[in-house]
């Protein structure tokens, strides 16, 4: 608990095994802390086995693999099902530091943003943390034509880390996004769509070769589905809702 609120912690999981024990002892640390859920999205190893043994911990396996937004959308309501009032997201891979949860969580129970990210980018690290230049590169210019598109002034929106309020996240059409990774990238368009402020902290980048990551193929289809989801932020914009917008209120 936090001023009260409950913090819930879900991570969505795929092959995690070797890094799965030491991300949780960090995020277990942490007091306040009420629940860890992980979802196994039919991990290939024994991702699911350690997740039972460890306390305090849900495990959910998909039988299938559902892909990396389907994970997540069975992580959030998970959560919202067990009372979270705060919802964070890690990555089990160790690649972000736990040691931000009780900042991202305090900027929401405090009432200063409904969303805040733990950006790689804003440290100025993230190379000296072993991201690829290539990423690196297609990161910021991919975030610069977002920010252009969407309106915003974000460091990047492709991090795995992120926290929710629960009253943001109930207003999400989460189902309608998504089950590949994208997904990322759609619901930080919903949240900016309902006008809502995303806060950021700087989060040191880790890149290691236990760490989950997609390759130079499914990221370049990631890239253009970015940049199509901007696209139809615009489009819906401008008739007052379509595509992953329906239900959401037209800017003005």
């Amino acid at each position: 608990m936090l001023q009260g609120k409950k913090i819930v912690v879900v991570m969505p999981a795929y092959n995690a095994a070797l890094t799965l024990r030491q991300t949780y002892e960090e995020v277990i640390a942490h007091e306040i802390v009420d629940e860890i859920i992980l979802v196994d999205d039919a991990s290939n190893d024994e991702t699911a086995a350690i997740a039972r043994s460890l306390p305090r911990v849900r495990v959910e396996v998909h039988p299938q693999n559902r892909g990396y937004g389907g994970n997540q959308k069975t992580c959030y309501r998970l959560a919202l099902a067990a009372g979270a009032d705060v919802v964070i997201m890690l990555h089990p891979d160790y690649q972000y530091t736990p040691k931000l949860i009780p900042v991202m969580a305090s900027m929401i129970t405090t009432g200063l943003y409904p969303c805040v990210l733990a950006s790689r980018i804003l440290g100025g690290g993230a190379v000296r943390g072993g991201m690829p230049w290539w990423k690196y590169v297609s990161n910021r210019a991919l975030t610069l034509a977002e920010n252009l598109m969407l309106g915003a002034k974000l460091s990047e929106y492709h991090t795995g880390y992120r926290a929710f309020a629960r009253k943001l996240l109930e207003q999400l059409p989460l189902e309608k996004n998504s089950d590949d990774f994208v997904f990322d990238n759609q619901i930080l368009a919903q949240v900016l769509w309902l006008g809502q402020p995303i806060g950021e902290v700087t989060c040191p980048a880790k890149y290691m070769p236990e760490a989950s990551s997609i390759n130079f193929r499914r990221s370049v289809r990631y890239g253009f589905g970015c940049l199509a989801t901007a696209l139809q932020f615009i489009a819906a914009r401008l008739r007052g809702r379509g595509g992953i917008f329906p239900q959401l209120p037209a800017q003005v």
